[in-house]
């Protein structure tokens, strides 16, 4: 839709969904986090990490939030610079939809493109019903494979491998980690943390659940995690943990462990740490050294998850059409004139916080503009 706004007249979006921007609407809890104040290149994971900056510098978020004054849309910020919709995220579809038919495009909707061929004046779309559209360009933006259940799948991959572009591994991402029923106990448990794995580190809430672990921290931090690797959680990321504990004998050593460890984290949590590290006895038998030992412990807690929770629950595809392929400045194929791919077919993935929506307005701006020109 935002490509088709800029795109202009004799532009047709096809969706095979029965209404527009569906992922629009059930984002943000139905109110739609839009962009991100603090959004730019340094935000998204891709192989080549510049490819980005192009499409983002020339589309900014404030551009956005300008369409959104534009169409007396009001938002508000929460944390870390995510903006969201006042009311419902509905009024963005509204506002997209009403810049479609000012720019003079049309949308299809309930429409399934089965196969595209390239033609010697341009490229042949065969339909679902039997119908066959002649186009001078196309430009794919089918998203990636998250959220199946409202239709999501690799057709965008299958065009850019068919017209000989190369796919990028691709992979859940903003996705919970699965630890089976380790944590049943602790489900509903939430604390402010800092995840980190791989060279990555994301100081943000945890959530404990019956299949083990979500919360903005660990969907984050599951962008960067590999199969077999460990996540290391620091459980206290504003508090000096041996200082904290030292007081704390200090004030009440004759208390369990257990206890003391409840004034710091959640009782739940610090009763399974208890059990985990096979801590007991009172504060007052903990020497020093004891104490520097679980401090440690709490700034860098080590598991391995089984898995995640794959693309059911993924918020986007990590990986995409390699950007090697593809124009920076336009998102077309640099090897078949006419054909463009944008958002997040892309292998440009963003951070949870809007983010990736930003990317979808920036990228979507940058072909549409070019097609214009």
């Amino acid at each position: 839709m935002m490509c088709a706004a800029h795109a202009g007249p004799d532009t047709l979006v096809i969706d095979h969904a029965k209404a527009a921007g569906e992922k629009i609407r059930i984002s943000g809890g139905g109110r739609c986090n839009f962009t991100n104040m603090y959004a730019s290149a340094e935000n998204f994971i891709s192989q080549n990490n510049h490819f980005a900056k192009s499409s983002l510098a020339r589309y900014t978020q404030w551009d956005f939030v300008e369409l959104m004054g534009k169409h007396s849309i009001s938002w508000h910020e929460k944390t870390l610079g995510q903006l969201f919709c006042d009311d419902t995220a509905r009024d963005v579809v509204t506002m997209l939809l009403s810049e479609m038919t000012k720019a003079g495009a049309e949308l299809w909707l309930q429409t399934t493109v089965t196969a595209i061929a390239k033609t010697e004046g341009g490229f042949a779309l065969s339909l679902s019903d039997g119908r066959v559209l002649r186009a001078l360009n196309v430009v794919v933006a089918t998203g990636g494979k998250s959220i199946p259940k409202m239709g999501a799948s690799g057709f965008g991959y299958k065009i850019a491998e068919q017209f000989g572009h190369t796919i990028v591994e691709t992979r859940p991402a903003l996705v919970p980690l699965t630890f089976g029923d380790r944590f049943s106990a602790l489900s509903g448990t939430s604390l402010a943390t800092q995840a980190r794995a791989n060279g990555a580190s994301f100081d943000e809430a945890t959530l404990f659940t019956h299949r083990g672990l979500s919360g903005p921290a660990i969907l984050q931090i599951s962008s960067y995690w590999r199969e077999g690797d460990t996540i290391a959680l620091d459980l206290l990321p504003d508090v000096d943990a041996f200082s904290a504990l030292r007081e704390l004998r200090s004030e009440a050593g004759k208390k369990s462990v257990n206890t003391v460890l409840g004034a710091l984290v959640p009782s739940k949590l610090a009763q399974h740490l208890c059990d985990i590290w096979s801590l007991d006895g009172n504060m007052a038998d903990y020497s020093d050294t004891k104490l520097r030992d679980l401090a440690s412990k709490m700034h860098s807690w080590h598991l391995t998850p089984t898995g995640s929770e794959g693309y059911r629950t993924a918020e986007v595809t990590l990986g995409g059409v390699d950007t090697d392929g593809l124009n920076a400045r336009t998102m077309e194929s640099k090897t078949v004139p006419g054909l463009y791919f944008i958002g997040e077919v892309v292998d440009v993935t963003g951070w949870l916080g809007g983010y990736n929506f930003q990317w979808a307005w920036s990228s979507g701006h940058a072909a549409g503009t070019a097609l214009r020109a």
